[in-house]
């Protein structure tokens, strides 16, 4: 009789020692620890094992203890499903925390923008300062851009991808090639545009490739979204009399396409008189093709114009958000243009006699 009692007493022992174990380890893998390496990456290399991955992240601190998680991996079977990758680990994490993300993989991203009205030109030179995609100048971003074949179907005319590289922050792993980072704003500007947009440039006697240079010129004219329709408006109205379109940022793209352009934000008599199909002054109708990046709304709004009997616009002085007047006549025209002269004569004005007062002794 002791001895059946002693070895239900040491069953009991064993029992609560293997219950105080089993909760002691359920806690450790669920109960977040801190550790000060959040803001680093920590790099998993392909064909790590799980107890060298754990061992890593022991050293590290990210796990206070390592031998949990294998046990746990092991008896679950998931060790298998870790993926190799570039980790930042939160602190506080528990190991089952950790455990999820590694089974989830995660990649170091690198993020890239195209800001609205870039031309191919500025975008290439902005790929080329990205030193994960390896370009060796951006003359090689450039030659990537004249492939069209991605947007064929949709603009049989495209020489190269002027328009249809679209402006937005691109997020993307470090082993990305620069092609696949031009592929990718292709696919974006594709996932935009919409196949009712298509059916909407047909409706306005419009191509595709019409509505993206309409677009472009939009975009590299107006600051505000609320001017974009009216932009628009004055667009097709000018078409529709075969009207000069007279739209400065055409001529400095036509001069960029000579290798003529000073990039000193000045228009010379020189871009002025080149005769060009993108020389908005000197030929009526539409450019040849895109000369920027259009965004969604410069893009709604060449397909979607308000309908005005608009005729010219030109900058609001009173205002420093790149307002617009428009104006259906001439005359009027001329009056606000006079009065943006005077306006910027006076600001040189007193900027002039700002400098004078700076200096005097």
């Amino acid at each position: 009789m002791k001895r059946l009692r002693l070895v239900l007493l040491l069953l009991l022992l064993l029992l609560l020692a293997a219950g105080g174990f089993a909760f002691w380890t359920y806690r450790e893998l669920r109960v977040p620890r801190a550790h000060t390496h959040a803001a680093e990456y920590v790099e998993i290399p392909r064909g790590s094992s799980p107890s060298e991955i754990v061992a890593k992240l022991t050293s590290l601190g990210v796990l206070e203890r390592g031998w949990p998680l294998l046990v746990y991996m092991k008896l679950t079977g998931t060790g298998s499903k870790l993926k190799a990758g570039e980790y930042r680990f939160q602190t506080p994490i528990s190991p089952l925390e950790v455990l999820h993300k590694l089974q989830e993989g995660e990649e170091r991203m690198r993020r890239f923008t195209v800001i609205e009205g870039w031309t191919r030109w500025d975008i290439a030179e902005a790929l080329a300062r990205v030193p994960e995609l390896k370009l060796q100048n951006s003359a090689e971003a450039l030659a990537l851009m004249d492939d069209a074949g991605a947007v064929r179907d949709l603009d049989p005319r495209a020489e190269n991808l002027e328009g249809y590289l679209y402006p937005d922050t691109y997020t993307f792993p470090l082993d990305t090639t620069a092609e696949q980072m031009v592929a990718l704003m292709v696919k974006r500007f594709r996932q935009e545009w919409k196949p009712e947009w298509t059916a909407r440039a047909a409706e306005l006697k419009m191509t595709p490739r019409q509505i993206v240079t309409i677009a472009s010129l939009i975009e590299t004219e107006a600051k505000l979204q609320s001017d974009r329709p009216l932009i628009a408006s004055v667009i097709y109205n000018r078409l529709d009399k075969q009207m000069a379109l007279g739209v400065d940022s055409s001529i400095i793209y036509a001069s960029k396409l000579a290798g003529k352009w000073k990039n000193d934000g000045k228009v010379y008599k020189s871009d002025l008189e080149r005769n060009t199909p993108y020389n908005t002054r000197l030929h009526a109708g539409l450019p040849p093709g895109p000369i920027a990046s259009p965004s969604a709304s410069s893009l709604q709004a060449a397909l979607f114009p308000a309908t005005t009997d608009y005729l010219y616009y030109v900058r609001e002085p009173s205002r420093n958000d790149g307002a617009h007047n428009f104006y259906n006549n001439e005359r009027d025209f001329t009056r606000g243009v006079e009065a943006l002269r005077q306006w910027e004569r006076d600001r040189d004005a007193a900027k002039s006699q700002a400098n004078q007062n700076a200096n005097a002794p």
